[in-house]
C-alpha cells in the first residue's frame, strides 16, 4: 500500500529525514515512534508530498511527488492539528470532504458527535476537535491513513473508540501510520513497529518480532530447587532465583529444558517475563546514542 524507499527530506537545506525505506501492506497498523524532534513529523508530510525530498514514496504503486498528488487521492490524514473551518458546523467539515452520506453520519456516531456535530466548530473542545479531524481522515474509506498524535485531547471512552475504529478499518484493508507518544495506547493497536531517532530508521519490523527479540528472561519453577540450582551452576547457566522461582535468559531455555528432562527433574512453571515497551524503546534509543558516540 505505501513504498518508502531511500527518502530524504530537507528543510532550509538541511537533512531532517536520512534514507528513509519502508513499506506498510494492506491492513497493518504501523506504530511510527520516536522522541520529539526524532523526525516522524516530516515523514509523514513527506509520504504526504508536502516537503521537498529526493527518493521514491509511492502509494498503491503510484508516486507521489512535491509536484504529483494523484496518488493521495485515497490517502486520509490527520497532522499536527485537525484541518477544521472555525465558522462552518463539524457536519458542514465533514461534507466538504465527503463522498457518502451513509459513511459520513455513520462516523459522526461511531465517534461520539451527534450532540455537538451541528454546533460550529469554533466552540468545539479539544477533543471534540480531534475527534472531527480523524473524521475527516477516515472519510471515503481511504486505503491509507496518516495519524499524528490522534489520541491527543481524547477521553478515556473517545480513546477506546478510536482504537476500535482503527481496527475495524484495518480489518477491511486500509492501511495505517501512526504517530503517538503515548505508547501504551499505540502498543495495544500496531501491528509493525517503526522507531527513528535524529532522523533515521533505526527499528523497522513486526510487532511480533520486536516483542520475540526483547523477550529476554523467563520465570522458571521446578520441583526440586536445589538440585535445579546445582545443575545451573554446573553448566555456568546464569540465572537468578528469588522466593523459590528462578529468572534465566531466553537465549538458554532450550538447553535448560534439555537439562532437566536428563536429570529427570520436572518443570513446574516457565513462563515469559513481559518487558515493559517504553522501557525497551528507552534502552534501544539509549544503545543508539552510545554508538553514535563512540563513533
Amino acid at each position: 500500500m505505501l513504498n518508502v524507499q531511500n527518502v530524504n527530506t530537507y528543510i532550509s537545506h538541511k537533512k531532517i529525514v536520512a534514507d528513509a525505506t519502508f513499506n506498510l501492506q494492506p491492513g497493518s497498523i504501523t506504530g511510527l515512534i520516536g522522541p520529539n524532534g526524532a523526525g516522524k513529523t516530516t515523514i509523514m508530510k513527506t509520504i504526504l508530498g508536502l516537503t521537498k525530498f529526493d527518493g521514491h514514496i509511492q502509494v498503491n504503486q503510484q508516486p507521489v511527488t512535491e509536484n504529483q498528488h494523484a496518488a493521495l487521492t485515497n490517502v486520509g490524514a490527520l497532522i499536527e492539528h485537525p484541518a477544521i473551518y472555525p465558522f462552518l458546523t463539524g457536519q458542514q467539515n465533514l461534507a466538504l470532504y465527503s463522498r457518502d452520506a451513509d459513511d459520513m453520519h455513520q462516523l459522526i456516531a461511531q465517534l461520539g458527535m451527534t450532540n455537538y456535530i451541528q454546533h460550529k466548530a469554533k466552540g468545539y473542545s479539544l477533543g471534540m476537535k480531534q475527534k472531527l479531524g480523524i473524521a475527516i481522515a477516515l472519510l471515503n474509506h481511504p486505503q491509507l491513513v496518516i495519524l499524528d498524535e490522534p489520541m491527543n485531547g481524547l477521553d478515556v471512552e473517545a480513546t477506546i473508540g478510536v482504537r476500535d475504529l482503527i481496527h475495524q478499518y484495518a480489518a477491511q484493508g486500509t492501511a495505517f501510520l501512526i504517530s503517538s507518544h503515548i505508547l501504551s495506547e499505540l502498543q495495544k493497536v500496531m501491528t509493525q513497529i517503526i522507531l527513528i531517532n535524529h532522523g533515521k530508521i533505526i527499528v523497522n519490523q513486526s510487532i511480533a518480532a520486536f516483542n520475540e527479540l526483547h523477550q529476554q528472561d523467563y520465570q522458571l519453577r521446578t520441583e526440586d530447587i536445589q538440585a535445579t540450582a546445582n545443575l545451573f551452576k554446573r553448566y555456568t547457566i546464569p540465572y537468578v532465583l528469588a522466593d523459590q522461582v528462578f529468572q534465566v535468559k531466553r537465549e538458554d531455555i532450550f538447553q535448560i529444558q534439555d537439562l532437566l528432562y536428563q536429570q529427570h527433574l520436572h518443570l513446574q512453571e516457565l513462563t515469559p517475563l513481559t518487558t515493559n515497551f517504553e522501557q525497551i524503546v528507552v534502552s534501544i534509543l539509549n544503545q543508539q546514542r552510545g554508538a553514535d558516540h563512540d563513533a
